[in-house]
């Protein structure tokens, strides 16, 4: 819906940019490094409601303090992330980006709950709540059809607040029901008087939490730079980076971060019992779903990428050029979905082993190889070989933590029938797709 009344220009790099910022810390502070740190810590600690409100109060006033900062220097902020814009365009832009960076302190609150709900092995809330900010955006340009340009990008502004709240208010009705509710009650009523009991826990979540943050931000990091170098070419770039990214995060969230979020505490409480075998018997069966579903989504989103492109936004104002150049950066991520998502696996034995500081240094060599490729491709190749150096630190990141987790684990589990299957599988698969894609040509035709 976004591509039909935006399409890839101006003002959809406009929004993309506003949209971008909030995302890049929520990713950093919220979901990744923060979701990571705390449950292994909360599962721990023996003071757990003065523990849990002392991480939230703190890090919400540092997210608020970053928020105000947005707000009152918004064209200083927007520069920083679409350097290549020009003075007008930055203009233009900073009233959007004040206004979308109020969804990250929303987003953190959420995300705060959301650890307490997985460690009770409750996730259904938190899918759900994903779906209210896509109904959000959808009610924005529901409101906004008919108008400017201008006009979709401030309802789609505001839409991603309003769908920030209903998140927030979504699991606050979770908490309440699982029974959670009393114990942050308890936590900010005792905090004042006995925080000195969880000092030494503080102390270590904080020590863990900074070599996190690195861990998990250098792919926020990649998609700021993504955008950072893109806004130095043609006007319509950062979308098609956005576009063809949305459709490479669906399987890679839908199997990849879905089956992860679901595993880590599990696998957190294992290795805290001293039970490594169970918690590779996991990691095992996890490895071999993933492996067959991004196998396949990788042949499909390669082989069938125009036609997926096509399929979802060439209407209204994305026109068939917009679609092939959508197009090239689509296949180009989808080379690394497979690492990416295997990726994401591995490294919950990093993070629930408490190995933050090893994950910051793969973290940190991923980043490097991709700065090296996005400045080498993007003169010959243009934004698609941005996505291409995005690929290929992932599959530096992917080499690197199967490494620490031990090359003879991983080929023990690669030592199975279910290699030889997922051989055969992917031959048959890709001559199936090449069938249904001569078939459906003539539709598109």
């Amino acid at each position: 819906m976004t591509a039909s009344a935006l399409g890839a220009n101006i003002y959809s790099d406009i929004f993309f940019i506003a949209f971008k910022l909030p995302n890049l810390f929520r990713r950093i502070f919220a979901e990744g490094a923060f979701t990571q740190v705390f449950i292994p810590a909360f599962a721990r600690s023996r003071h757990k409601a003065l523990f849990s409100v002392n991480i939230f109060l703190l890090f919400l006033s540092i997210i608020l303090i970053i928020t105000l900062l947005v707000n009152l220097l918004p064209e200083l902020f927007t520069k920083a992330i679409a350097v290549g814009f020009n003075e007008q365009t930055i203009t233009v832009a900073a009233p959007y980006v004040a206004i979308n960076f109020w969804y990250l302190p929303l987003i953190f609150a959420m995300t705060f709950l959301s650890g307490m709900l997985q460690y009770k092995n409750h996730f259904a809330t938190t899918a759900f709540a994903t779906a209210l900010l896509n109904l959000s955006l959808i009610g924005a340009l529901y409101l906004s059809a008919n108008k400017t340009e201008e006009e979709i990008v401030y309802y789609l502004s505001y839409g991603v607040v309003i769908g920030g709240v209903l998140q927030l208010i979504a699991h606050f009705i979770a908490i309440q029901r699982m029974g959670l509710l009393k114990l942050l009650v308890g936590g900010f009523k005792y905090l004042r008087h006995k925080s000195r009991l969880i000092q030494k826990e503080t102390a270590k979540f904080r020590k863990n939490f900074f070599p996190a943050v690195w861990g998990n931000s250098t792919a926020q990091v990649s998609a700021f730079l993504d955008t950072f170098l893109a806004s130095f070419l043609v006007t319509g770039s950062i979308s098609y980076l956005y576009y063809a990214n949305r459709i490479f995060q669906l399987p890679l969230a839908l199997f990849a971060i879905a089956t992860s979020v679901a595993l880590f505490p599990r696998v957190a409480r294992y290795l805290k019992n001293n039970d490594e075998t169970k918690a590779k018997e996991n990691l095992k069966k996890a490895f071999w779903f993933l492996a067959y579903v991004l196998t396949a989504s990788t042949i499909g989103g390669i082989l069938l990428a125009h036609e997926i492109t096509w399929l979802l936004f060439e209407r209204g104002a994305f026109n068939a050029q917009d679609t092939t150049n959508t197009t090239a950066v689509l296949q180009m991520y989808m080379v690394g979905l497979l690492p990416f998502g295997i990726q994401k696996l591995f490294i919950l034995w990093l993070y629930a082993k408490e190995m933050q500081m090893r994950a910051a240094k793969i973290a940190t060599l991923s980043l490097g190889v991709y700065i090296s490729f996005a400045l080498l491709f993007i003169g010959p190749f243009g934004v698609s070989g941005l996505a291409l150096a995005s690929t290929l630190g992932g599959m530096v990141s992917a080499v690197f933590t199967i490494k620490v987790f031990g090359f003879g684990e991983f080929f023990k589990f690669l030592q199975s029938k279910n290699s030889l299957y997922l051989v055969l599988f992917s031959a048959v698969f890709t001559f199936v797709l090449l069938l249904f894609k001569e078939y459906i040509a003539s539709f598109m035709s």
